[in-house]
């Protein structure tokens, strides 16, 4: 049976791959988007929704484990980036 740094360098490595494999790359195009000055639509706003909640569940990971704090921090940054800028963007189309 693994040893409890065993277990959870195997789950800070499968979260680092999620991260940069599926993650990322899709927040990464959401902020593209509301950067061009587009409003998210329906689908957009679904995987903004389930970003955040998967960043809710590694930042309950990030509680016990220090070393990943920093990197959850940083996506929450990125996702309070892009829900302000897509607010911004869709006052400005309703005023239009």
């Amino acid at each position: 049976m693994p040893n409890k740094s065993m277990k959870d360098l195997g789950i800070k490595q499968v979260l680092l791959e999620r991260l940069n494999t599926q993650i990322l790359p899709r927040a990464l195009g959401l902020k593209a988007k509301v950067d061009r000055g587009e409003c998210l639509n329906d689908q957009d706003l679904q995987l903004l929704k389930v970003l955040l909640d998967d960043a809710t569940s590694n930042t309950r990971l990030a509680k016990d484990h220090p070393d990943v704090h920093l990197l959850c921090g940083r996506m929450a940054s990125l996702y309070s980036e892009i829900t302000s800028k897509a607010l911004e963007n869709q006052e400005k189309e309703s005023g239009s």
